[in-house]
């Protein structure tokens, strides 16, 4: 049997799990991430923990016989190290927004659209390069002797002692001039750093080195096991799920809502953000809603305590489309695409005294499905192309309810991905290529792939008549926003 090792260095655990050629995993483990919140706004890990809680995975898998691992990761997520790649403070989350102040003021000096069409990152406080700006600005002793680097690159100095990145780890922090594949000197000057404070820059899926007797030590993978460059977890992931062009989205029900398209021509649009795939010569337009999850699990731990999300999937499953007129818009952690306000706040409409729990619970989902419908007419917009369906994967991928609902929002078929850990797949499948299991990446998406139960719209006439008030929510609520037929993030 040829096995391979995908690592996810995640949020809040790095997950290790032994591949077969045909997608099967055959060992996993976990290790878990703390994460810390030092002020409001703020949120912080140890670098170190990153690495702990690989070793910890790693430690529990059986990898004695794989050929390769490849390393996937969340993105925009960065640590500042010194020159011996040991860390000078916390990393800074990607969820962090200590540097909001920071986004105007850098956008506009270079130039927003200027910016946009580089790096393929509307302005933001998501990318990493808003915070290198704080912290050029708030701890400047510390910033003139840093480099700086993704999670990617400090696991894989860790297992092989080369300090490098690929393009599609590196490029979510915002310093890739991206249809180059390449760093953007522009942006690096912009900051006050150049080429020697981040790490060499390697393509996606290439050799980046062997495990170290360090680092085999510390792992208990074997000394000379060749680890082979992957990429943020988003891009990872549509390798797992199954995507090697358009005419398909993932769907990552996640604590973040990610949705994405793979193609092979570079374009920015305020509709989606643009990131470098994973498989060579394509790109991914991706719609990422930071309070996805985030808000079932807020109202849980708020609202319901003591009940389950199953036991709430069950009350608002008996309920009709439109949760008998409430209405959410899922902007509990702001709003990146369509509108860009990192001062967004979330909305609950429609509320009487006959609405129970259930109601809201329902109205959640749904919120967060009629979104998916806005960032997909965008994406469709924008490129031409029609998505025809969705596979859903992540942690709510699970709740039959969600899965259906979505399908009606959208108007489009949800399939499940055969295996919730897309990214871990995705990684692996990184790894086979580069092992020689399989000859490409679109060879080895076909023989490691597969998806599992499929939902056809069902009430989608129902959610038709429900967009129109959802969509319009936020452009009344604020003059940040724009009706959806004056195009998003652009004003009336």
């Amino acid at each position: 049997m040829r096995t391979v090792v995908g690592l996810d260095v995640s949020t809040t655990a790095a997950k290790a799990i032994v591949w077969d050629a045909s997608g099967a995993a055959i060992s996993e483990g976990r290790g878990a991430i703390d994460l810390a919140t030092p002020r409001k706004g703020f949120f912080e890990q140890r670098a170190d923990d990153w690495w702990d809680a690989a070793c910890a995975s790693l430690r529990s898998i059986a990898a004695s016989g794989a050929e390769a691992i490849a390393i996937a990761h969340q993105r925009e997520t960065f640590v500042a190290v010194d020159a011996s790649g040991a860390p000078l403070r916390g990393a800074i989350v990607w969820m962090d927004e200590r540097a909001k102040g920071d986004v105007a003021p850098f956008a506009d000096a270079i130039g927003r659209d200027r910016l946009h069409r580089t790096t393929g990152k509307p302005a933001c406080v998501t990318p990493s390069l808003y915070k290198i700006a704080w912290m050029r600005r708030e701890e400047p002793a510390l910033f003139a002797r840093a480099r700086f680097a993704d999670v990617h690159a400090f696991v894989a100095a860790r297992l092989t002692g080369r300090f490098a990145t690929s393009v599609a780890a590196a490029d979510p922090m915002g310093l890739l001039d991206l249809a180059h594949g390449d760093w953007a000197d522009e942006v690096l000057a912009a900051l006050g750093i150049d080429r020697a404070r981040v790490p060499e820059l390697v393509p996606t899926g290439a050799l980046l080195g062997q495990v170290t007797p360090e680092a085999a030590r510390a792992t208990g993978l074997r000394e000379g096991l060749r680890v082979f460059a992957g990429g943020g977890d988003g891009q990872v992931a549509a390798l797992g799920a199954g995507l090697d062009g358009p005419g398909r989205a993932y769907l990552n029900l996640g604590t973040a809502v990610v949705l994405g398209v793979v193609t092979d021509r570079y374009a920015t649009d305020l509709a989606f953000r643009t990131m470098a795939g994973a498989a060579p010569g394509t790109f991914v337009c991706e719609s990422d809603l930071k309070g996805g999850a985030l808000s079932l699990e807020w109202f849980l731990s708020r609202f319901a305590p003591g009940a389950t999300a199953a036991e709430l999937d069950a009350e608002a499953e008996r309920l009709s489309p439109g949760a008998d007129g409430v209405l959410f818009v899922p902007y509990l952690a702001s709003v990146m695409n369509p509108y860009w306000d990192d001062a967004a706040t979330a909305t609950l409409v429609g509320l009487s005294a006959s609405h129970g729990r259930a109601h809201v619970w329902r109205a959640i989902l749904e919120g967060i499905a009629l979104e998916q419908r806005l960032a997909i007419e965008g994406i469709e917009r924008a490129t031409g192309r029609r998505i025809e369906s969705l596979v859903a994967l992540g942690g709510g991928a699970k709740s039959d309810l969600w899965c259906r609902i979505v399908a009606d929002a959208t108007a489009r078929p949800v399939v499940r991905s055969r295996t919730v850990e897309a990214t871990c797949l995705g990684a692996g499948i990184l790894a086979a290529v580069g092992a020689g299991i399989h000859a490409d990446v679109g060879a080895a998406i076909r023989a490691m792939t597969a998806t599992g139960d499929r939902f056809e719209p069902r009430d989608a006439a129902a959610y038709d008549a429900i967009f129109p008030r959802f969509a319009g929510l936020y452009p009344a609520l604020t003059s940040r926003g724009a009706a959806p037929s004056a195009g998003p993030g652009r004003p009336r």
